[in-house]
């Protein structure tokens, strides 16, 4: 995936070694340029400093991240250098720092290495591998300085040291996605859910997104404008992307079709990466068709990377985003109820639903009330993806700060209640009981986002990309 986020690197090392050791300052280049083509190849544009040795270059280097932006940086332990050679580019630029502990090789071959017999020569190539040198000193005074970092120890060729450093890499790229997205708000809330009122302040401020108040009359201007082309060919993506049950009526369909040619010309005109949305209206009125009839539609949006979540849960619409951002999912959910004898959790909703991330073929299926909310209309029914998932919800703190909190478990096979929604039955390290008192003791809203696969340590990256906590279950 391209990406215009820019990551900074820099190399460390010491002037005065390199006219002492003949050769050792280009091979050390060399290896900051094999790590520079490895992350450069991750789909960012790299901002490479170069190799400081000298406070000048410190300040040089650090004028050079500031231009250019730069979401974090890699600092790379070439040779042993001086902290005061580090700490003015980190200072200077002020955002995260990982420090990269990457020796050349995993092993060094000591009885080639005494056999040199020339100990200048053989000094040269200790130095050309005693990163470990430089990293206890760093860390000091990144500590006493109050400068928060993280350190990647291993070698150059170290798969796991790479999968660490190219998790970095892409809770960037999302932090980047983040800080573009343009979050459209629909309607309001679903009133009396004092969890879902969000501080879309706060939301800005730390994601960096931009929050659009959209009009319903609006929606309703560009569902009058929709064409019986358009929904013919609405039609057929329903059928194309949903196993769409027989006893869908085709008035329904025709309804739900409209409704979604008028939500992707919305999302088109509003340039929205995503949305919340919200509406009753009453019995009879125009736009209560609208807002019984948008499930599909808010789905297929959500499975093409605009994730829609319902009850206007603003919070949980920036968690679907970050989900969906990793290329994971983030389907919309809640919690549905408990089964002590298998010791599973089961979470859905009526929908919006990610259908990408569906076990089998996403069901549409029509619904004669929804419930807690008016009238009546299409659903989804799902059961995400058997396997390893995630959980993230965005939680916003009594202090009003926000943090991420998530958890890691497993989609299991078993029986579902088939009652036109998405449900599944997870599985966690925890007990079901412990499981449901630790989550909801850290004061999450009552909806989540549900994605494919173990990526809590990359959210916790994207955290501290974000400058904020984040707080892990299981």
């Amino acid at each position: 995936m391209k990406s215009n986020v820019r990551i900074g690197l820099f190399g460390i090392g010491l002037d005065t070694y390199w006219p002492q050791f003949k050769g050792l300052r280009e091979r050390l280049v060399g290896y900051q340029r094999q790590i520079g083509k490895k992350i450069k190849a991750s789909g960012v544009q790299l901002v490479d400093a170069g190799l400081v040795d000298s406070p000048e270059k410190a300040r040089e280097a650090a004028s050079l991240f500031r231009r250019e932006e730069v979401e974090f940086i890699f600092l790379y332990v070439s040779t042993y250098a001086l902290s005061s050679t580090v700490l003015p580019v980190v200072q200077h630029v002020g955002v995260p720092v990982v420090v990269l502990n990457l020796q050349p090789v995993p092993q060094l071959d000591y009885e080639k290495f005494n056999a040199l017999g020339d100990r200048g020569l053989m000094t040269g190539i200790w130095l050309e591998h005693c990163q470990a040198c430089s990293a206890p000193e760093i860390a000091c005074v990144f500590n006493r300085a109050g400068i928060a970092y993280h350190l990647v120890t291993g070698y150059l060729q170290d798969e796991i040291a790479w999968r660490e450093i190219l998790d970095w890499v892409e809770a960037a790229k999302v932090a980047g996605v983040m800080r573009r997205n343009r979050v459209g708000v629909l309607g309001h809330y679903y009133c009396g859910m004092l969890d879902v009122y969000s501080d879309m302040t706060q939301q800005a401020a730390t994601f960096g997104s931009h929050f659009e108040l959209l009009e319903m009359c609006e929606l309703h201007a560009l569902r009058q404008a929709v064409t019986k082309q358009q929904v013919a060919a609405k039609l057929r993506q329903f059928q194309s992307e949903f196993a769409v049950a027989p006893e869908c009526e085709p008035a329904e369909l025709e309804r739900a079709a409209r409704t979604s040619v008028a939500l992707d010309k919305l999302c088109q005109n509003h340039r929205l990466g995503s949305l919340a949305y919200y509406y009753e209206s009453v019995a009879g009125n125009e736009y209560q068709d609208i807002v019984t009839s948008v499930i599909p539609g808010n789905t297929l949006l959500t499975g093409h990377h605009i994730p829609v979540a319902g009850e206007c849960e603003v919070k949980n619409c920036q968690a679907m985003k970050i989900m969906d951002s990793f290329g994971v999912g983030g389907s919309f959910s809640e919690f549905y109820l408990a089964d002590f004898k298998d010791d599973v959790v089961y979470l859905g909703h009526d929908g919006p639903a990610h259908f990408a991330i569906a076990e089998g073929r996403v069901k549409l299926v029509p619904l004669p009330v929804y419930h807690g909310k008016p009238g009546k209309g299409l659903s989804i029914q799902m059961t995400v993806k058997h396997g390893p998932v995630t959980l993230l919800s965005v939680v916003q703190r009594g202090d009003g700060k926000l943090l991420l909190l998530t958890a890691e478990g497993e989609s299991v096979a078993g029986p579902v209640m088939q009652i036109g929604n998405t449900n599944s039955r997870y599985k966690f390290s925890l007990s079901a009981t412990q499981f449901m008192n630790n989550w909801s003791n850290a004061g999450p809203a009552h909806h989540c986002a549900i994605g494919v696969g173990h990526i809590a340590s990359k959210l916790e990256k994207l955290a501290s990309i974000l400058g904020i906590e984040c707080k892990r279950v299981c």
